[in-house]
């Protein structure tokens, strides 16, 4: 068991070190489309975002498709994160089987949204009497699929909408692609996921690319029995627009009812540690529910962010 913590955490201390030696590159503000890039649900927010190897809830839909394929019930899921300057972020999805496909499907939607605005001008700077808002918009379906007991692929199709005033539109597709594997070794796995590949968007003149992003990383339950489960999960990725990054997160659970969970990211531009807590309470012979709530630290702008997730699997 002691080898076993000390191999898993020098693994996991490697990822930051690979992520400084690598050559950096950085094109901030050349990527559109930033909303794609919000983590989804307050579970995996609150293990700092290294989830695309645990991926075994809704919120997978998100961090890698292949998770779908593990989820045993049916499941609607409802996130909201109340984001910086008054903004707002929503998701909901739905996991389910399709009798006549192996594996599962989902759909979801989320948003970006904020309240509406006042118009102004040169002219008229106490306002013209008009209003505009701006936002963005995704819809998704996913399917993934377990080929064998150890594997699992996912693909997403996303619709994508971004509105910065009106007349001032644009939509366009985009895709994930995700892999999770049981090595066999104890309870230890892989995944890998690559998101947004799509077309670009074009305003106007200017044409802004998705933000395609790969993240790869692996995850393990360091303490199990029957009352207790610790879980370990480190995670790398790669944005388009800003240097590698890294997370790592933990989530402890007791009798399946308590949930504790705790995170770091690095090298990330504004986020820093995160924790949260759950709860998974019966609902019926077959049915469940579970709340989960993650706050993000953003101490570099004097904030922070708050997640909540609700669950219901029948």
């Amino acid at each position: 068991m002691k080898r076993t913590i000390i191999a898993l955490g020098l693994a996991l201390a490697l990822v930051p070190g690979v992520s400084q030696a690598a050559q950096e590159f950085e094109k901030v503000g050349t990527i559109g489309v930033q909303f794609l890039k919000l983590g989804v649900g307050a579970r995996a927010q609150a293990m700092g975002g290294a989830f695309v190897s645990v991926a075994d809830d809704a919120s997978a839909i998100y961090w890698n498709p292949a998770g779908i394929a593990r989820i045993n019930n049916s499941v609607v899921n409802v996130n909201h994160m109340a984001y910086l300057a008054d903004i707002s972020f929503s998701q909901l999805g739905a996991v389910f089987d399709v009798g006549f496909l192996p594996g599962k499907v989902a759909v979801n939607a989320r948003a970006l949204y904020m309240d509406a605005m006042v118009e102004r001008t040169v002219f008229r700077p106490e306002g013209t009497g008009q209003s505009f808002d701006a936002g963005d918009l995704a819809v998704g379906l996913t399917y993934g699929r377990s080929f064998t007991d150890k594997f699992s692929t996912g693909l997403s199709m996303n619709y994508v909408q971004q509105s910065l005033a009106p007349g001032y539109s644009e939509s366009g597709y985009c895709f994930d692609f995700g892999t999770l594997y049981d090595t066999g070794y104890r309870s230890l796995r892989i995944g890998m996921a690559i998101q947004n590949i799509g077309s670009d968007l074009k305003f106007i003149e200017d044409t802004v690319k998705m933000p395609t992003v790969f993240r790869v990383g692996m995850s393990m339950n360091l303490y199990e029995s029957d009352a207790h489960l610790l879980t370990m999960a480190g995670e790398f990725s790669h944005p388009p627009d800003n240097k590698e990054r890294a997370s790592w997160g933990a989530e402890y659970g007791f009798k399946e009812f308590f949930f504790a969970r705790g995170g770091y990211q690095f090298r990330y531009d504004l986020e820093s540690y995160s924790a949260g807590l759950g709860f998974k309470v019966a609902t019926g012979f077959n049915s469940e529910s579970r709340v989960d709530y993650a706050y993000t630290d953003m101490s570099e702008i004097g904030t922070g962010v708050h997640r909540i997730s609700i669950d219901f699997r029948f």
